[in-house]
């Protein structure tokens, strides 16, 4: 089969379809929860993809994001997410692949510009290295910062924070503070409701007049 099919609207469908199209690129598929999962190597992620998006049968032509996972156990401890949608299928596949912290992934930036951004997060949260970003800085965390905060062993405390003082007219570096307040819950049951006024529900109890 070349050309889509108006009958290939199955889930099991698409899952022959992409076995075909990837053949022994695909190292692993499985379909779980309505959604159809394909493991590459890391080597072919540029290929894989392009046969996806370009494929007729297929048409996976809409990028939706990339993520990563992090298994610090593991000799390669990320999984890195891609996911893409078929607007002609109306079907999402998501492709994983495996690294570690010194290993790049070749960058689908060619492919896919808005990958770019994704990328750039899974870098600067995970520290995942990607191959051929053309613009492979950090984009969420703050100018100089150390470290990369999605990792399962990042610590919780010792770092600063960044924030401009209207007093002092420049950026500064302050340790980092958690201001919310520690909450006790009473954990009481929501039918039987509180043995105490909640704030705002004063009026509540009506008058005895």
């Amino acid at each position: 089969m070349n050309e889509f099919s108006p009958e290939m609207r199955g889930l099991g469908d698409v899952a022959a379809r992409v076995a075909e199209v990837l053949g022994p690129r695909a190292l692993k598929q499985e379909t779980a929860f309505g959604e159809l999962t394909v493991e590459v190597d890391a080597a072919s992620i540029v290929e894989v993809i392009a046969l996806l998006r370009d494929d007729p049968g297929l048409r996976f032509i809409s990028f939706i994001d990339i993520c990563g996972v992090d298994w610090p156990e593991r000799e390669h401890r990320f999984d890195v997410v891609y996911h893409l949608l078929s607007p002609t299928l109306n079907h999402r596949i998501r492709i994983k692949l495996v690294t570690d912290a010194e290993t790049p992934v070749p960058s689908i930036s060619d492919l896919f510009p808005g990958a770019t951004w994704f990328e750039r997060e899974a870098y600067d949260l995970y520290g995942i290295l990607f191959s051929g970003n053309p613009d492979f800085r950090r984009i969420l965390t703050d100018y100089g910062f150390r470290g990369h905060p999605l990792r399962k062993d990042f610590p919780l405390t010792g770092f600063v924070e960044l924030r401009y003082s209207s007093e002092q007219r420049r950026v500064v570096y302050e340790p980092v503070k958690l201001p919310q307040e520690y909450r006790s819950f009473d954990f009481l049951s929501p039918w039987e409701g509180t043995d105490y006024v909640l704030p705002g529900d004063e009026k509540a109890g009506g008058s005895d007049a």
